[in-house]
């Protein structure tokens, strides 16, 4: 007999008010009795919640009992018999909300969950409004504390679900009530702004700014993040072709009714008034607008020039981690077939391709082992180089509160990022260090005897090699130099190895080195000596940063890589669908192109996406470069930095808002882009673009999709890991993950449990990593070293969140500098430095705090005005070319300028 799925997840049958339904067995009754369609009223409930069981609304009737019970308390069992509004508890309620309604301010009518109970159950406010309950500090979150009925949610949820605890109840009994944490008002607090509070909010106590009470919702659109590698799954409310708010899908797997201030509120860049929507063309140093037609001839006659005077080697395409999987597919393809060249790239090269390398290198497939999902599973998380709760709020969300729930925690960064405090352990390095620190964890985990040697029998090579080469390491041996204690070093190594399974996470702490590809191979390393990959709540796992980087790159934006990583060796397999030969030459990656600029050889550059003149290191090389190309290409939502200075042709893109698609998350989940609104003014989706200019150039066969469907369906042809990821399947909440093959396949959660990737087998070698320093080391004459990175509030470059309401939040950005170097130049919070290198200057404001170490500080580069990669330099990653973003040395100087 086959086994069905309600077998499987134990359905059991339940009478309900006279009627024999199936329930999940075990579950919340509550919740049960939702999903059948019955309507229990209940106002301190929220799924994604511990049962409270105190409003007293959701009382039902089991087994003809004396006592009712509270359904979110009740758990289904096989027979049981509920009455869920019988006439004494009906009458209960309406007591309940009689009570409530006494704080209502009088002629309160919301279309919430407590308003709604109001009016179902004839019960209207008669409380009076006390303007002290109100507080307006906050930029995102509007608070009216009138509203509240003491359901604690808000508690609740920032405790249980964000860890932040920025909600407190205050007094006892009658008298207590609900307030921010440690401070008078919401925006002094330890909030981060994720919203998580409204969301969860019954009565309208808490709303969101973003949104008018009184506009109604026309339309609801379910789509993914434009922010970060998270992924996580929203709905998007609109009125009037007007986005009204922004809220987290509750069934989403990856952020299970979670978001961060980044997704929930940073959508005003949509209808920002500098919003550009039509063409334009620069004469003479100043734009016009053009229409389309006259654009895309622009764009084909620089490139047909380009390619008659220079050839194929003197024109390239930066694709966008911002845009789709579809539309990064097709600029790979006009690179290759329209301009017959190898040079294509995207941002993943200034971010994560030393870990596609690093990991191909050693699992054979160059991306994440494992889920988000397997933090649930992991005994051991060790978290380097990358400030989740910051950069990745939801994931790390999650990881925090696996920390508070019992889970082990290492911590690997120089700065004391907030995961510092729930740690075991922080180890912090001298930036620059990740190699010789991983490399005395592998030393202590041979030297202690804490390998899996059953694993390291089966699927490991060359281990006899590697612990010659380890010994050199040993934590006492590097202490001074990484600048941590030996004794820190093993005991980090003892929690990693023995409390399993352990999981890594890493992020830009340790790609964008001189070494990052060695230090993500030295993680991988790790994972191999104590048998964490291949199983649940284990691997190696990149946090990425941009919604689709893990996807632009893996759809082909490499220059020798096509669509899923697929070596040039398997041309064929793309020549057979797309019609036309493979260029058989080399490419140049981004890093590359920018000297081929500057050397004069490369000629035409379309960029999409990627604000390259404000984001690349050594900014003023860059300009230099950028000035010397014929045609500059900028294809984006305004005039970013690259455009206003360098760009010749302006092509107006779609936000993700306006345009279906894919994105591909940092656990290989692949997920719809759904269109919530109509393209603003004359702007058009990237791949529309992509598909004019190849048809203005002679090549319009090859690019006649009429759809982001059709491009993906043609992407599973050459892509086997994704054949089976067709659109019908991808519209469940999550998607799915490659490799999926076929259509019946249910994608897969976790790589290398019997072989590992591409043409390994079953086993594979430890990696012998040496230790070479950075040459950007602190002088006399520049005696800090700077590290660069992102913050909560803001993304990248902001060109989407400086132009949205968490833009208050963080105005611009800040220099973090240690107490002891703050009174040594004598500055205080808000005074201004000068910070210089080798390679240029910039002026910021400056932030006091014990996040970085003395000789140490830290900034970040979302604010054009600051211009923070003047200072950064020119060295890269020796096996990708990434930038070292993160060692410069510097000089800081006090300044009257801001």
């Amino acid at each position: 007999m086959a086994v069905t799925q309600r077998d499987q997840v134990g359905f059991v049958r339940v009478t309900v008010d006279g009627r024999e339904v199936e329930l999940p067995e075990g579950g919340s009754l509550l919740h049960a009795l939702s999903g059948c369609g019955v309507d229990v009223p209940s106002l301190c409930d929220d799924p994604r919640l511990a049962p409270f069981g105190e409003c007293r609304m959701c009382l039902v009737r089991v087994d003809g009992g004396p006592q009712p019970v509270a359904a979110c308390m009740a758990r289904v069992h096989q027979g049981m018999v509920v009455e869920t509004a019988p006439a004494d508890i009906e009458h209960a309620r309406r007591e309940i909300l009689r009570m409530l309604a006494q704080r209502q301010p009088v002629g309160d009518d919301r279309d919430d969950r407590f308003h709604q109970l109001l009016r179902r159950y004839g019960v209207s406010p008669v409380g009076e409004r006390d303007p002290a309950l109100v507080d307006d500090s906050h930029p995102c979150i509007a608070i009216d504390m009138n509203h509240c009925i003491d359901c604690f949610r808000c508690v609740r949820i920032c405790e249980e679900v964000q860890g932040q605890f920025a909600w407190q109840v205050v007094g006892r009994g009658a008298d207590s009530r609900v307030s921010p944490s440690s401070a008078a008002t919401l925006a002094q607090s330890a909030c981060v702004s994720c919203g998580a509070c409204v969301d969860t909010c019954p009565t309208g106590a808490l709303t969101d700014r973003t949104s008018e009470v009184s506009t109604p919702i026309d339309r609801w659109t379910r789509t993914t993040c434009p922010y970060c590698g998270v992924g996580c799954e929203l709905l998007v409310g609109t009125h009037d072709d007007d986005i009204v708010t922004v809220v987290p899908a509750h069934d989403a797997p990856v952020n299970r009714g979670h978001a961060c201030v980044k997704g929930r509120y940073a959508h005003g860049f949509v209808h920002a008034p500098d919003r550009v929507t039509q063409p334009m063309v620069r004469e003479r140093g100043h734009w016009r607008t053009v229409s389309w037609p006259e654009a895309i001839g622009a764009v084909a006659r620089g490139f047909r020039d380009a390619l008659e005077r220079h050839g194929p080697g003197a024109v390239g395409v930066l694709a966008s981690a911002r845009a789709t999987n579809e539309e990064n597919y097709l600029l790979q393809k006009f690179a290759r077939v329209v301009l017959r060249t190898n040079n294509v790239d995207c941002c993943a090269r200034v971010c994560h391709a030393p870990s596609a390398t690093a990991l191909r290198s050693i699992f054979g497939t160059g991306a994440a082992t494992n889920s988000f999902a397997d933090i649930d599973e992991a005994r051991t998380i060790l978290v380097c180089g990358a400030n989740a709760t910051e950069n990745h709020p939801v994931v790390g969300a999650r990881i925090k509160q696996a920390a508070l729930s019992g889970a082990s925690l290492v911590v690997i960064d120089p700065r004391r990022i907030e995961l510092a405090a729930y740690a075991e352990v922080h180890l912090r390095p001298r930036p620059g260090t990740n190699v010789l620190v991983l490399n005395a964890i592998a030393a202590a985990i041979v030297e202690e005897g804490l390998v899996d040697a059953t694993f390291v029998a089966e699927r490991v090579r060359e281990y006899d090699d590697f612990v010659a080469h380890i010994e050199r390491f040993r934590p006492e041996e590097v202490a001074a130099e990484c600048g941590v204690d030996a004794a820190d070093i093993r005991r980090a190594a003892r929690i990693y190895a023995t409390a399993k399974p352990a999981m890594a996470f890493h992020g830009l702490g340790v790609t964008e080195h001189t070494q990052g590809t060695d230090g993500v191979t030295c993680i991988a390393n790790l994972a191999l000596l104590t048998g964490n990959v291949g199983r649940p709540g284990s691997g190696v796992n990149p946090l990425r940063g941009q919604n689709n980087v893990q996807g632009s790159a893996h759809m082909g934006c490499e220059p020798d890589f096509l669509t899923g990583f697929a070596p040039m060796s398997e041309a064929t397999r793309f020549e057979d669908v797309w019609g036309s030969a493979v260029p058989a030459h080399s490419g140049l990656n981004a890093m590359e192109m920018i000297d081929a600029a500057t050397e004069g050889t490369l000629r035409a550059l379309w960029v999409v996406g990627w604000d390259i003149a404000l984001t690349q290191p050594d900014m003023n090389t860059t300009a230099r470069a950028l000035d010397t190309l014929d045609m500059l290409v900028v294809q984006d939502l305004f005039l970013n930095e690259t455009a206003r200075a360098h760009a010749t042709v302006f092509l107006p893109a779609c936000s993700a808002y306006e345009k279906d698609g894919t994105f591909m998350n940092g656990e290989r989940r692949v997920q719809r882009v759904r269109r919530a609104l109509p393209p603003v003014g004359g702007s058009k989706p990237d791949w529309e673009i992509v598909r004019l200019v190849a048809g203005a150039m002679g090549e319009g066969g090859a690019f006649a999709f009429a759809s982001a469907e059709e491009i993906w369906d043609e992407i599973r042809k050459v892509w086997p890991a994704g054949a089976g990821l067709g659109y019908p399947r991808l519209e469940a909440p999550g998607g799915l993950q490659w490799p999926c093959p076929a259509g019946d396949h249910p994608g897969t959660r976790v790589l290398h449990a019997q072989a590992f990737g591409g043409s390994l087998g079953a086993t594979t070698a430890l990696a012998r990593i040496a230790y070479v320093p950075t040459p950007e080391t602190p002088t006399d004459a520049y005696p800090y070293t700077l590290v660069t990175g992102r913050a909560l509030e803001q993304f990248n470059a902001g060109t989407m969140t400086g132009r949205s309401l968490t833009s208050r939040l963080r105005p611009t950005d800040e220099l973090e500098m240690s107490p002891p170097d703050a009174e040594r130049l004598q500055v205080r919070d808000g005074d201004g430095v000068r910070v210089t290198s080798r390679y240029g200057s910039a002026v910021l404001p400056v932030r006091v705090t014990d996040r970085v170490v003395p000789g140490e500080c830290f900034a970040t580069f979302s604010d054009p005005r600051r211009a923070v990669n003047r200072v950064t330099g020119p060295r890269r990653d020796t096996h990708t070319a990434t930038p070292e973003y993160k060692v410069t040395a510097v000089r800081l100087d006090r300044t009257v300028d801001q």
